[in-house]
């Protein structure tokens, strides 16, 4: 009798792989994502919970383990371990690229201070499409992600009223308003603005216009879902 064996040809190096996943849309994962993710050896996810129902949309079986910003300084040093011993590692967050505005910095230094190689696919990220979208310049722009929530904001906001260039930032929706009042104070009420939220999804909208405009907007529609601001830079 004569038996077949199953070789797999595509065994993926021993490095780490940062893998973008969907922001929203499960259609917007690449057929490369979807490769990786079930080739490598483990995946590293922000939140197993979110990542399994995804990897389980797509029918990748493997193994997961939990790495997000309150583990991730005790954890750095044994994935670095298990890589430079021949495993190949991936690392997805809850969505978008990994170590934008989430976990994933700190590895991917540890890796290059140790000599393990870094391979990082293209893919989602939520403030591409807003900036494309706002019809603010994008020929330069500079990215903020999340204000300090208390320390140093003011501080911060004082430094960014005197940038020239588009400002992007992220912003969740209890914090939309202050936020927003903020800018009217240190960045002027006719700073021009856009804000998109629940992008890629099936209420995804972009709203345009002055800051005092757009705190008139959501302070009567109650801000929902996951923000982008893409504010002008100072003319």
């Amino acid at each position: 009798m004569i038996k077949c064996i199953k070789i797999n040809l595509n065994t993926l190096e021993a490095k780490l792989y940062l893998v973008p996943t969907p922001i929203g849309n499960l259609e917007d994962i690449t057929f490369r994502a979807v490769r990786v993710l079930k080739e490598v050896d483990l995946i590293l996810a922000e939140d197993t919970r979110t990542s399994g129902k995804l990897l389980k949309h797509f029918e990748i079986s493997t193994h997961m383990h939990s790495h997000h910003m309150h583990n991730e300084h005790k954890t750095v040093d044994n994935i670095v371990k298990r890589i430079q011993n021949g495993e190949s590692v991936a690392l997805i967050s809850d969505a978008g690229t990994p170590a934008i505005s989430d976990p994933g910095f700190l590895l991917t230094r540890a890796c290059i201070e140790n000599g393990v190689e870094i391979e990082c696919l293209p893919g989602a990220t939520a403030f591409v499409p807003a900036l494309v979208n706002s019809g603010l310049p994008n020929d330069k722009f500079v990215f903020e992600g999340f204000l300090p929530v208390k320390k140093g904001r003011q501080t911060r906001l004082t430094f960014l009223a005197e940038e020239t260039r588009t400002i992007i930032f992220y912003e969740s929706p209890h914090k939309l308003l202050k936020t927003l009042t903020h800018f009217a104070e240190y960045f002027g009420e006719d700073r021009p603005i856009s804000v998109s939220r629940e992008l890629t999804k099936l209420y995804e909208e972009t709203v345009r216009g002055s800051v005092s405009e757009l705190i008139q907007h959501f302070t009567t529609k109650a801000p929902k879902g996951e923000f982008v601001i893409v504010v002008g830079g100072k003319k």
